[in-house]
């Protein structure tokens, strides 16, 4: 590499060639910076998909129903009113047969709390600081959201970028769609992966990474909307898709009965069935109650009625009053996470974002074998990419135990502890210069199958019986742990002989 780069400078260059390969380092090492972003929000949103059910699966004890009376559910919002501060606004999930389980989420600049609904409307705290850092994680990194969310979303531009190149790069990609070289070389099938679950899932993984990027950078559109259309005014732009709120008026004020608006919205919704209640401003004379109505046929809630603090309508709407823009926007975030077809969608969901998961990690993973195969092998970069494919789920898997052996202590450390666990992972590969990079990956795939392992068994030796809907959670842990480990099962040794002679790349 080193007589190669010097070859293709020219003479006269002003910068010498020791430092233009340090440039060139430096250029790899920022482009495998984002490779990894790219992966890790790949496996965080594989796993928030799962968010209801982790929700649940953190505090096994929590009361879980499948449907509530109006009235019941009306004394659960007026005890949220009284524990939470004026004005605080009160987000409202109603359990039906397909996902039971009523929530209620208070939420203003100072105060946020998390309750599940009891069947007589009382109220249990509910604690789920993995669930809360997962998903912070996959839509900020835990930055600050404005910096976060612009990030996570240049990666599902770069994604789109990617599978669009890929496509074009691969003419007999669609021929060769089912032609899948196993027992060969360790190498043709990493690319036949790579290739065939590119292929076979293309759909899914176009939608992910359209939707990821407007999801992320809904900011910035907004900005450039409102600079060619009202003359920066943002607010403007943001009234196409959401009801404007009433004047500020901060008198004390009781909130109305609950029961007969979900009756009015239900009659004035036929065919469909009311799921969340937003309540700004709850306990103020500027109160508002917004009630969205599901239909089985739909994405989205498209039948919104909204009163105002004395229960008057103030607002009616339905599918028909939308325009088509309106309702694919409103459906997004629901197409991006699949919550929106209940526990077999997102087990779909899920096998599919695995697949994704695999796809962009044997893409860098392929880059770097055919680097060493043109003898520009960079062994620091494979060690730090095993490193980042492996050691993300098991680092994953350790912060969930935590969360689950000790909630409140885990809503604290959980962000520490996996920003420190990924920066001694990246030194450790960094300083292990004679290592090749197998014998980085073993270790780090062991300590995730075990961590799994661990969750799916540990609520039965700490005495926890599983609700029947999580056995499934259980099931999925201890097949991600066999997946981990099964490539070391024992071997023929003439396959082992196969192996080692190909740890010498990824």
């Amino acid at each position: 590499m080193k007589a190669s780069i010097e070859r293709e400078v020219p003479r006269g260059w002003p910068i010498s060639p020791a430092t233009v390969r340090a440039v060139l380092s430096g250029h790899g090492l920022l482009g495998l910076a984002f490779a990894a972003i790219i992966y890790l929000v790949c496996l965080t949103g594989t796993i928030a998909i799962f968010a209801p059910d982790l929700a649940r699966w953190e505090q096994p004890g929590l009361p879980v129903v499948a449907g509530l009376d109006d009235r019941v559910l009306n004394r659960a919002v007026e005890e949220a009113r009284r524990q939470a501060p004026a004005g605080t606004t009160l987000y409202v999930t109603l359990p039906t047969l397909a996902e039971p389980g009523g929530t209620i989420v208070a939420y203003s600049e100072t105060f946020e709390k998390d309750w599940a609904i009891a069947a007589d409307g009382s109220l249990v705290a509910h604690h789920m600081p993995f669930t809360d850092f997962l998903i912070d994680l996959h839509v900020a990194l835990h930055l600050p959201h404005s910096i976060g969310g612009f990030v996570v979303g240049l990666t599902g531009v770069a994604l789109l970028s990617s599978l669009i190149s890929g496509i074009l790069a691969h003419p007999r990609l669609l021929r060769d769609a089912f032609h899948l070289r196993l027992g060969g070389s360790r190498r043709l099938q990493e690319a036949d992966w790579h290739n065939r679950l590119g292929i076979w899932a293309l759909p899914f993984h176009f939608t992910i990474a359209l939707t990821g990027a407007l999801l992320g950078l809904s900011t910035i559109i907004v900005g450039v909307l409102a600079m060619l259309l009202y003359k920066g005014d943002t607010a403007q732009v943001y009234a196409l898709f959401i009801e404007r709120s009433p004047a500020v008026n901060a008198a004390p004020m009781p909130l109305p009965d609950i029961a007969p608006l979900l009756e009015e919205a239900r009659r004035r919704a036929p065919g469909g069935y009311p799921r969340q209640m937003m309540i700004e401003r709850a306990g103020q004379a500027d109160a508002r109650i917004a009630v969205a109505s599901d239909r089985d046929h739909m994405l989205a809630s498209q039948d919104m009625s909204i009163f105002d603090a004395q229960g008057r309508l103030v607002v009616d709407r339905h599918p028909q009053d939308l325009a088509v823009g309106t309702k694919i926007l409103g459906g997004i975030s629901q197409l991006h996470f699949g919550w929106f077809g209940g526990p077999l969608v997102r087990l779909g969901y899920g096998l599919l974002g695995l697949a994704l998961c695999v796809v962009t990690s044997s893409g860098v993973t392929i880059w770097l074998a055919r680097r060493r195969d043109k003898g520009r092998a960079v062994p620091l970069w494979e060690r730090l990419w095993a490193a980042v494919i492996w050691g993300q789920p098991a680092l994953l898997g350790l912060v969930a135990l935590l969360a689950l052996l000790a909630p409140e202590v885990g809503a604290r450390w959980l962000l520490p502890l996996w920003l420190a666990g990924t920066m001694a992972l990246l030194l450790v590969a960094g300083l292990l210069r004679t290592t090749p990079w197998a014998a980085i990956a073993r270790p780090l795939r062991l300590a995730g199958a075990l961590c799994f392992l661990s969750l799916a068994v540990l609520p039965l030796g700490l005495g926890t019986l599983w609700p029947a809907g999580m056995i499934g959670t259980s099931l999925v842990l201890l097949l991600l742990a066999v997946a981990l480990v099964w490539p070391y099962r024992r071997r023929s040794p003439q396959s082992e002989r196969a192996r080692v002679s190909e740890t010498t790349a990824p």
